[in-house]
């Protein structure tokens, strides 16, 4: 076992994540699946099946459709990868394409390219880009002044009491005075309360 162990493993799990957050981003799926569907299009019609020492030739009189066709659809795959703002006019092209090759290129690639053309394009028509994760709160627990977090810092400014209890020389009999003018614990509006009680 050798130092360089742990570094390339790491390297390589650094490498799969960041090929995961570009393929997040992006509709791979669906490139992959048109450009997949563009191969068999395009190659069937120009290929020999061999059997025995019989040769069959697969190709049609609409051999250069077949080609083109093929060769759209892997151009419209890269797209889908590398240009994402093109992806609605990607994947209904992508569509059209796989009907076309229906009747040009042996039913579609003998359905096999349709079907993964057609997949791919509803794939990139459908798709849409994701919201961005919001930002987590602060390691420390803290909000932005240093209050803990989902703390409600307190900005209710007192009024000052008026009368004698306000300069707090007050003796017992102007405390009780000065309680007896402005005693808000009753519920009648006669005496200002408007029937709110105070915690005296």
């Amino acid at each position: 076992m050798s130092a360089e162990t742990p570094a390339a493993a790491g390297q390589f799990t650094r490498r799969r994540l960041q090929f995961r957050a570009w393929r997040g981003e992006r509709p791979f799926w669906a490139g992959l699946f048109v450009m997949l569907g563009g191969l068999p299009i395009a190659y069937f019609p120009y290929a020999n099946l061999q059997i025995g020492h019989l040769t069959l030739a697969m190709a049609t009189t609409a051999g250069a459709g077949s080609l083109i066709i093929g060769v759209l659809l892997v151009v419209l795959g890269v797209s889908l990868w590398f240009q994402k703002h093109v992806r609605v006019f990607a994947g209904v092209a992508a569509i059209l394409l796989a009907l076309v090759s229906i009747p040009v290129s042996n039913i579609g690639g003998f359905l096999i390219g349709f079907l993964l053309s057609l997949v791919g394009g509803a794939m990139a028509v459908s798709w849409a880009p994701g919201t961005p994760p919001e930002q987590e709160p602060p390691a420390d627990g803290n909000g932005h002044d240093g209050t803990p977090q989902g703390a409600i810092a307190d900005t209710t400014a007192l009024e000052p009491v008026e009368g004698a209890a306000a300069t707090g020389d007050a003796g017992p009999s102007q405390g009780h005075e000065v309680l007896g003018e402005n005693d808000l614990s009753g519920t009648s509006p006669a005496n200002g309360a408007n029937g709110r009680h105070s915690a005296g």
